[in-house]
């Protein structure tokens, strides 16, 4: 594999995680508090105030489009390192229904939303996709069949990123073993999301190594920021009626 990997330089897998949680930690506060300020009749009816804050939520939500990316690429790169798949699909399971509630109270109409799941879903299902794919890497046709299934439920399911967040870790998958031609494959997967393809310059920067061991903090990060966010949110909401 080409990059970086082996090597002392570039980063690792607890940077790029942090970054990833960083730009979806401002990607989701727009998406919920500052969102909700421009909904409400007050700034609406006010031209100057909103915009000044509309180009805030803008910005906020082209940042956030360098996470989903990352994420994906840690999920393939997880698969190739983790002792135990099935124990990493479990985990993602677990954290996908600790997560439910709390997307739904950050970015969605109430504290039970069925029509959308959260990203930790898309996540598992493309894990799911890949481990099934890699028992027959042999048969091209079933391959094809498994990746459709995968992106399929996961449009069935409804979850973030739906069948494009799935085919997009298949993607990473099959160009795993050439890290050049890994990114610009997955910039092309993403190039729907217009701001999300230069997230590949740094998962090209990536070095193989663990880095920080805070795995759980990753694990958890996801539902407590949105579950604040959602506290916050409603707050607004309960403090404006």
């Amino acid at each position: 594999m080409d990059g970086l990997s082996g090597s002392r330089y570039g980063l690792s897998s607890s940077t790029l995680k942090l970054f990833a949680c960083i730009t979806m930690l401002i990607d989701h506060t727009g998406a919920s508090v500052v969102l909700q300020l421009l909904n409400q009749p007050a700034i609406r009816a006010n031209a100057a105030r909103y915009n000044q804050i509309l180009p805030v939520y803008t910005v906020m939500r082209q940042i956030g489009r360098l996470a989903f990316p990352i994420f994906c690429f840690l999920i393939v790169e997880g698969y190739y390192h983790t002792h135990d798949v099935r124990k990493y699909m479990g985990r993602l399971f677990v954290f996908a229904l600790i997560s439910e509630i709390p997307f739904d109270l950050a970015l969605k109409p109430g504290w039970f939303y069925p029509l959308k799941q959260n990203v930790y879903f898309t996540l598992l299902i493309g894990l799911w996709t890949i481990w099934t794919m890699d028992q027959f890497r042999f048969r091209r046709m079933l391959r094809l069949v498994i990746a459709l299934c995968g992106m399929t439920f996961a449009r069935g399911l409804m979850t973030d990123y739906s069948f494009r967040g799935v085919f997009l870790i298949v993607v990473l998958y099959l160009f795993h073993e050439e890290r050049l031609v890994q990114c610009f494959a997955g910039a092309a997967a993403i190039a729907w999301e217009t701001y999300a393809p230069p997230s590949f310059i740094l998962c090209y920067l990536y070095n193989g190594k663990r880095g920080l061991r805070l795995k759980y903090f990753f694990y958890l990060f996801y539902p407590v920021h949105l579950m604040i966010l959602g506290l916050i949110r409603w707050l607004c909401i309960a403090n404006i009626t």
